[in-house]
């Protein structure tokens, strides 16, 4: 088997040993109080559990299924999370080979961990923890806001004729104009009896995952389910499990729709919302899954591992890394996946899932990579940078922002840059 390639810059020698034959972190399942146990779940007879959702609010509207029908694809979407319904985070413009210099940022009042989606037109669409999704030009001048109840973590997606989907922890999909932001409609996701605030009720049904859109206009987000909605705000299925749904669904070419839970489970789902298949980690899946050409499916998982699956749930192999994986893979065009764990560490994983190389940031990555037209590598870190990488694990550049940066970066047509950080600003940079 080829040795990994080391450098200065990549990954040492004790470190090198976390890798696809690495022992998995045992994960503790007792506790005394629920302040012991992990995300919503509470304590349970000394073990965490997530608690049961409640009895059906008859006072609460439930959306109303509506059959599942074919539908031809129409015209592709402008853009979403990891760019396209596959989530392979590969974007078709090249990443400046200098260093850039910020362009212009554009301040919230709170920090920004949505990515940006920008639209056929230039509008950079993003959403913050100020409960406001913005759409800036090109030029960084506000063009509109538009205000939720909430904290807004869903990075936007935007529809071939250019209406902005996106979610929020207030409960609701929203759908918006895209050149007003005028709301055109809402769809309250679950019945959950708190649809604000913290704790295990109010952030079950959060809207915080994807939305994705599918070829067929469908939209695909999470919350206290899987849900496909039509592009009219009804809902056209909703797939139950057994915790919160904070990964962004991914689909592959034949309609199956992928997705984590914090059950421990990712998910396979037909078309018409029925189960295929589950596969269940050893911990919370809140990575979104990506889907190569082949149907092999990627994923991580909070048990410090990234799965590679077959399009029929069975595992070919699971690379270890030292901490969580929340980052969603990129996929590069010759299979090389790249991931960001908690540990610090951007991995390069061969198609084998052996490691190719490991590039160390200064603090944990939760930001999604990009691979741009020449193989290069760009990702935000918690130590304030966005780093772009050589194909073969060396820095190009890096530049240092206001706060930590777990925004996925995006490239614009004219090589501009993209991403949000948590001072509250989102940032555009452009090489001299």
């Amino acid at each position: 088997m080829p040795q990994p390639r080391i450098s200065a810059y990549l990954l040492g020698p004790l470190a090198l040993a976390l890798g696809a034959c690495a022992a998995p972190a045992p994960v503790p399942e007792g506790c005394g109080s629920d302040k012991d146990c992990k995300l919503d779940r509470v304590c349970e007879a000394n073990r965490c559990v997530w608690p049961q959702p409640p009895a059906q609010d008859a006072a609460a509207p439930s959306p109303r299924a509506v059959p599942h029908e074919k539908t031809p694809a129409g015209p592709p979407a402008q853009g979403m999370f990891r760019f396209d319904p596959h989530h392979r985070g590969r974007s078709p413009f090249p990443l400046p080979k200098q260093k850039p210099d910020i362009l212009w940022t554009v301040e919230t009042s709170a920090p920004i961990t949505s990515s940006p989606t920008v639209s056929a037109e230039g509008l950079v669409v993003v959403g913050g923890h100020s409960r406001k999704v913005i759409a800036v030009s090109r030029d960084g001048k506000p063009r509109w806001g538009f205000v939720t109840s909430d904290l807004v973590w869903s990075t936007p997606a935007i529809a071939a004729n250019g209406t902005v989907y996106v979610g929020s922890d207030d409960d609701n999909l929203y759908a918006l104009d895209g050149k007003s932001g005028k709301l055109l409609w809402k769809l309250r996701v679950g019945a959950c009896a708190q649809t604000v605030g913290i704790g295990p009720e109010a952030t079950r049904c959060d809207v915080d995952a994807g939305p994705t859109i599918g070829p067929d206009g469908t939209i695909y987000t999470g919350g206290d389910a899987v849900h496909a909605i039509t592009p009219d705000g009804k809902l056209r299925w909703r797939f139950a499990t057994g915790g919160h749904v904070a990964s962004a669904p991914a689909l592959s070419a034949d309609g199956t729709v992928y997705a984590g839970s914090r059950d421990n489970s990712i998910y396979a789902i037909a078309p018409d919302g029925r189960r295929q298949w589950e596969f269940r980690a050893r911990d919370d899946v809140e990575s979104s899954p990506a889907v190569e050409e082949d149907g092999t499916v990627y994923v991580g998982s909070d048990d410090n591992r990234l799965y590679a699956l077959s399009p029929q749930g069975q595992l070919q192999w699971a690379f270890t890394t030292g901490d969580d994986v929340r980052a969603s893979a990129a996929i590069g065009r010759d299979g090389t996946v790249y991931i960001g764990s908690f540990d610090g560490l951007l991995y390069a994983i061969r198609r084998d899932g052996t490691l190719l190389w490991a590039f160390r940031a200064g603090d944990r990555i939760l930001s999604s990579a990009l691979v741009d037209a020449g193989g290069a590598i760009l990702v935000g870190s918690q130590d304030d940078r966005l780093w772009a990488i050589e194909p073969d694990g060396k820095p190009r550049w890096s530049v240092e922002l206001g706060g930590d940066v777990d925004s996925s970066p995006v490239i614009g047509p004219d090589g501009t840059i993209y991403v949000g950080s948590d001072d509250g600003r989102l940032y555009a940079l452009r090489a001299p």
